[in-house]
Order: structure tokens, then C-alpha cells, then sequence
């Protein structure tokens, strides 16, 4: 297989739609596979799972094939979408990687540092754009707040993400499942090194390995305070994120695709005898957004990337880079200690990805 981009400028194949698979027809698998068989120029080409049912069930559904052995999809495709279990993201990204597949795989990019680098290692190596499902950036409420906060000078920011209890990523702690949506947020809003760190959580059951509920605060180079909370165990879901800014207060509600702006303003309005009617102390501002799904924003810019060799706005460096982050947060809510710029940890945490020769 070649190690160009499908349909790259000069390919024969210029005008043929890019072949794609899905592995792993899970709960995410199932929003790919969907999304995969109605986009245009794209050839929905099979699914793998070792669950053979489930398998099956999705390929009919969607009149492709299916393979139980995710090796037999790679000679078939131009590109996967890898919705696998986070432990096994290393194992099954290596393989298409090297395979000259190019490759979506959700987040986190994978289980640990060093399985993250080599992944992004290995798309250099092979020619490959390496995309990873940080969807919430293909998420028009964060696509507005993006435009929005370009024009305003950020003091703090405030992230919610909460969630009842599901069995759904229960391999992974709340820190990679849910709270490193808006870590990669944050650090794409703010555009600065970490330089301190707090961060403290609790579990649901005293013998869980991973923990459920856990809250930090980083402070950045340049003066910004980012307070951040996600839960696995909270009764409600809550997707918020709250910029404090030296003009104005802006909300983004990502789950009802909602942005406020706040404003402080004086204004009276009075009668003609000059008597106070009322007085309006605040001004709210309400943006509007697309109603796009995501998922299917996300996939689309796959595809794009795939199609003309451009690399994706959330490739495999600052999937490491949230990872990181996410990683050392974890560890620090385990230990209860404070994290600061004089630590060893500082280089490793901002620095960028080596590739091998």
C-alpha cells in the first residue's frame, strides 16, 4: 500500500473515494460506523471485532464486510477509525500505522506515555496522518467560543464535566475519560506552558483502582488560573466551560450547544420627570451555532486530511501533549502533593515528541 495520501494530487485514483474501516463496534465503533456509510467520497469498507455478533450485526446493517481479525481489513483500506478498548489502542494503532494505514483513534491516544510516543512515531515514520477523537473541538459551541475568546484577554477558565456512573471506559480513571476533553481545550484556549499544579480526587468504591472524581487547578506562564472538576459519579450530566475574562464573563454549554456572553454595562432609563424606571447593570449576549453533530465534523476533517495529506487540527503531538498533562494530574491527585515549574517534571511536560531517525 502506498504511503501517499489517497488521492493525492497526480494519483490515478485522484477521483476514487478513500476506502475506510472501522475496528471495534462498540459504543463508539457504532457512531463511526454510522456516520462512515453517509459521508460523500468515502468508501464504508468493513468493521472488525472480536465480538463475532456484534460484528456481524453491524456489517449487516450497514452492508459491509466483516472480519474478526482486524489484520484482514488493513490491505482493503485507506484509513481506520480505531474504537477499541484504551489498553489495546497502542498494539492495534501500531499495526495500521505500519501498515501505511492512515488513522483515527479515540482518545486518549493510548494507555501510556511511552505507547503514545511511539504511535506518533510511527505515523512519521510511515507517512501517515495520526488524527485523535478529541471530538470536543469539532464541537460548534467550542468552535464559536474559539472565535469569540480570540478577541478577549483570558483570566481564569473553568471546566465541569460530569457524569453519572456508566460501565462504558471503565479502564481508565475519570482524569483520561472525561477531564481530558477540556484539558486539550485549555491548552489550545490558552497557549502557554503549564507552570504549576494541584489536583486532588476521591472513588466510588474504596477498592477501585482508578478514581472517580477528581479536581485540579493549573496555572499557566503567561497568568492564567484554569480550575478543572470532572465525575464519574455525579447525578446529572454537565458539560461546561467558562472563560473569565478581563471584559466580560463567556459560557460555553456544550451539551445544549449554547454559548453567553456576559457583560457588565450601567445604563438608567427614566421618565421624562427624571424618575429612575430601572437600571440595567449587565448585558447578556447569546451566540448562535451550527447544529453539526461532532462526531461527524470530526470525520470529515479526517477524511480531508487523508484526501490532500494535510495534518488534522488534533494530530497525535498535542493528543501526547493532553496526555501528558492528563497523566501527571492523575498522579498527583494519587499522591496529594503540589506539582510546580522547578520540578524535573517541567521539560517532559512541555516538551515536544523526538522522532527516531
Amino acid at each position: 500500500m502506498s504511503n501517499q495520501p489517497a488521492n493525492f494530487p497526480g494519483n490515478r485514483n485522484q477521483l476514487k473515494p478513500i476506502k475506510v474501516g472501522v475496528i471495534g463496534v462498540g459504543n463508539m465503533g457504532q457512531h463511526h460506523s454510522r456516520i462512515l456509510s453517509l459521508l460523500k467520497d468515502v468508501e464504508f469498507v468493513g468493521v472488525a471485532d472480536v465480538n463475532v455478533e456484534k460484528g456481524l450485526e453491524t456489517a449487516s446493517k450497514y452492508r459491509v464486510r466483516f472480519f474478526e481479525n482486524y489484520l484482514d481489513l488493513l490491505p482493503r483500506v485507506d484509513a481506520v477509525c480505531i474504537a477499541v478498548p484504551t489498553r489495546l489502542h497502542h498494539r492495534v494503532g501500531m499495526d495500521c500505522l505500519q501498515g501505511g494505514v492512515h488513522t483515527l483513534i479515540e482518545k486518549p491516544i493510548a494507555a501510556s506515555i511511552s505507547e503514545a510516543e511511539s504511535l506518533v512515531n510511527a505515523a512519521a515514520d510511515h507517512d501517515c496522518i495520526l488524527q485523535v477523537g478529541h471530538i470536543e473541538r469539532f464541537n460548534p459551541a467550542f468552535q464559536e467560543l474559539s472565535k469569540v475568546l480570540k478577541t478577549e484577554e483570558i483570566l481564569a477558565i473553568e471546566s465541569h464535566r460530569m457524569s453519572p456512573y456508566s460501565q462504558r471506559a471503565n479502564d481508565v480513571s475519570v482524569v483520561l475519560d472525561l477531564m481530558i476533553h477540556d484539558i486539550d481545550l485549555i491548552l489550545e484556549l490558552v497557549s502557554a506552558p503549564v507552570v504549576k499544579l494541584t489536583a486532588s480526587g476521591s472513588r466510588a468504591a474504596t477498592d477501585s483502582g482508578y478514581l472517580d472524581y477528581v479536581t485540579a487547578t493549573l496555572g499557566f506562564s503567561n497568568g492564567v488560573v484554569a480550575n478543572l472538576t470532572a465525575s464519574k459519579v455525579t447525578h446529572r450530566k454537565i458539560r461546561r466551560l467558562a472563560a473569565h475574562c478581563k471584559n466580560s464573563l463567556t459560557e460555553a454549554d456544550f451539551l445544549n450547544n449554547e454559548i453567553l456572553i456576559h457583560r457588565q454595562t450601567t445604563a438608567n432609563y427614566s421618565t421624562d420627570y427624571g424618575q429612575v424606571l430601572y437600571r440595567q447593570d449587565g448585558l447578556i449576549e447569546k451566540v448562535y451555532t451550527s447544529n453539526i453533530e461532532p462526531l461527524h465534523a470530526e470525520l470529515e476533517h479526517f477524511v480531508h486530511c487523508v484526501r490532500g495529506g494535510n495534518q488534522p487540527s488534533v494530530g497525535g503531538e498535542q493528543a501526547l501533549k493532553a496526555l501528558r498533562l492528563a497523566s501527571l494530574i492523575e498522579q498527583i491527585a494519587l499522591d496529594g502533593r503540589v506539582w510546580q515549574q522547578s520540578d524535573w517534571n517541567y521539560q517532559y511536560l512541555n516538551s515536544p515528541v523526538i522522532t527516531a531517525s
